[in-house]
């Protein structure tokens, strides 16, 4: 069995972490594939197998390997996700971030997981994710997200003008900051934080949420995954800013912009008792009384 290792930087404080990982898959004769860039940081630091191997790029990650393990937060989870593209590879966060929402294995379970793997004692979650379709090119051959879309306003310019349609009809036209569209995966994270609600990762839903709405009667609102969400868009500066999770370019207002749920989805791998609820509980501390 082959696993992919994923992180963006190695620090001091991981070296004991990092090092009883690669001995547990070394142990359990999983054949580790590293990140370049992480493995040049870690080569001189944590005893590796010899010849460990290394992968660059998405064209690097072939069908004998079955996970891509991310060390770090939900954004290097997130990073991931323009690796694995459409590839049958199920993505496991181990949390060396903050909040890790994604990241749902603490470093602490990192022993645990790893026999998990080997056990096949482990859930898969299939999660959906956002696609934009523009008429220029947009974040080039990854136009897709598993978080959210959103537009926004450059800097200290004003605020600006998103009509938004649902499958060709007027839905609103929202006076605001900027204007997201979360997956139910993403509805925890960016949206949530502007007042969204929270969905279940399989809802089978988008939620749309606007950033800091004029209108006080304005709130978000949650419609089928099957639509398809375009937006026409007025700025005084003349541009916006389009984010697709942590990607962002600036785009003119003359851009013609559509979402939609994307072909293909991702697997998210947890432990067995790590479920959503579980997550809710931990991570958003829900239930956290002195009644309780």
């Amino acid at each position: 069995m082959k696993a992919a290792i994923y992180s963006r930087i190695f620090e001091a404080e991981q070296q004991k972490d990092v090092q009883l990982f690669f001995d547990e898959l070394y142990r359990q004769q999983i054949i580790p594939v590293v990140f370049h860039p992480f493995f040049n940081q870690i080569k001189n630091k944590i005893q590796l197998p010899e010849n460990t191997l290394t992968f660059s790029t998405t064209e690097d990650l072939t069908d004998e390997i079955e996970f891509i393990i991310s060390f770090g937060g939900d954004g290097t989870l997130l990073d991931t996700i323009s690796l694995v593209r459409d590839k049958k590879i199920a993505i496991m966060g181990v949390n060396f971030g903050r909040l890790g929402f994604l990241a749902g294995i603490g470093r602490e379970e990192v022993v645990e997981a790893i026999r998990a793997i080997v056990q096949r004692a482990y859930v898969v979650d299939a999660r959906t994710l956002i696609h934009v379709e523009a008429d220029l090119p947009l974040f080039g051959d990854i136009p897709y997200g598993l978080n959210e879309f959103a537009i926004h306003k450059r800097d200290v310019a004003s605020m600006i003008k998103i009509h938004t349609y649902l499958n060709g009809e007027f839905l609103n036209t929202y006076w605001a900051d900027g204007l997201i569209v979360a997956t139910p995966t993403g509805s925890t994270g960016y949206s949530l934080s502007c007042g969204g609600p929270v969905v279940f990762p399989d809802a089978g839903s988008f939620v749309i949420t606007p950033v800091a709405p004029h209108n006080l009667n304005v709130r978000p609102i949650v419609v089928p995954d099957s639509s398809v969400i375009s937006f026409e868009i007025e700025s005084r500066s003349g541009d916006v800013i389009c984010a697709m999770d942590s990607r962002r370019e600036i785009v003119g207002t003359s851009i013609q912009l559509a979402v939609r749920k994307e072909s293909f989805k991702i697997s998210l791998v947890r432990l067995n008792e790590n479920n959503f609820l579980h997550t809710l509980r931990n991570k958003l501390t829900w239930g956290l009384d002195r009644r309780n």
